[in-house]
């Protein structure tokens, strides 16, 4: 159930970037409505089912609530802003360093990673880059692109971290209403600071909002937030690269673009070093979270 669970997770990922890509309206103020709706939307489980759960939340599992979605705000804001500095074959081949950054801070926490998971890291990483191929630039602007794709895989490898950690404790549903709900404020206030419009959208772009909120929102992310329970960060940052060729399949489905022979090679390499690691690291088992 938890592969299948996270192959809907792929998939729902992998759509919301052509549904952006469709949307006229400014990156940062669609990052804003997709969390907010999906706070809303969840608003009525959380307050009442969820009730006991919210009560029951102490400072440190608020810090962690709060820290990651801080961090999701932070990794929606450099990924938009390198997208439009850099290739976007260079920003999705640095952001997807996301899960060597968790290879990173789980070190610093003091897990030491086993040689055969790096080499499998390593091994979807290649795959990676046979798909968008190095296009790193040369210019300043593409050099700051470049960084700020660089950081906006931090970002998500902490909000990831974080989130593994409270939901040792939390239920998906608690703990997915409450750090939408921080990403939402701390991308309301982006974009008061940037000036970025959250208003004007035509009625055309709040149904793509709408599928955004679908697919990334509910089959994406929260999905994902139900699985730190059960898998490792690792785990589910090395398999959320297989977005990249799941992305091109899908823009072959239905935009009609060709696919290139490198997707395959890619794939492979990608879902080789996925098998890899989690055979050397299989499943956590932690303590039994709430569902």
């Amino acid at each position: 159930m938890s592969v299948f669970l996270l192959a809907v997770a792929i998939l729902g990922v992998s759509a919301s970037g052509p549904l952006m890509a469709a949307i006229a309206a400014p990156a940062l103020a669609i990052a804003f409505w997709r969390n907010a709706a999906a706070t809303v939307l969840l608003a009525p489980f959380a307050l009442t089912a969820g009730r006991r759960d919210l009560m029951r939340l102490g400072r440190r599992r608020w810090g962690l609530v709060v820290f990651a979605g801080v961090m999701l705000a932070g990794h929606f804001a450099t990924w938009i802003a390198a997208l439009k500095l850099t290739s976007v074959a260079a920003a999705i081949a640095l952001v997807s360093m996301q899960v060597l950054w968790v290879v990173v801070i789980e070190a610093f926490r003091g897990t030491r990673t086993a040689p055969v998971v790096l080499a499998g890291c390593a091994l979807a990483i290649a795959g990676v880059l046979a798909i968008t191929g190095v296009d790193l630039g040369v210019s300043r602007d593409a050099l700051i692109g470049d960084a700020l794709a660089l950081a906006g895989g931090l970002f998500a490898a902490l909000y990831v971290v974080a989130g593994g950690r409270a939901r040792a404790s939390m239920s998906t549903t608690t703990y997915t209403f409450c750090v939408y709900g921080v990403c939402s404020v701390t991308t309301a206030a982006l974009c008061v600071a940037l000036g970025v419009g959250l208003t004007g959208i035509s009625g055309r772009d709040w149904w793509l909002i709408a599928g955004v909120v679908l697919c990334a929102q509910f089959l994406g992310h929260s999905i994902i937030n139900h699985l730190l329970a059960v898998m490792t960060p690792v785990v589910i940052s090395l398999a959320l690269l297989l977005e990249v060729p799941t992305a091109a399949m899908l823009a072959a489905v239905f935009l009609g673009e060709a696919l290139p022979w490198g997707t395959y090679v890619g794939l492979a390499l990608i879902l080789g070093g996925l098998v890899v690691v989690i055979s050397a690291q299989g499943r956590r088992v932690p303590p039994p979270a709430p569902a």
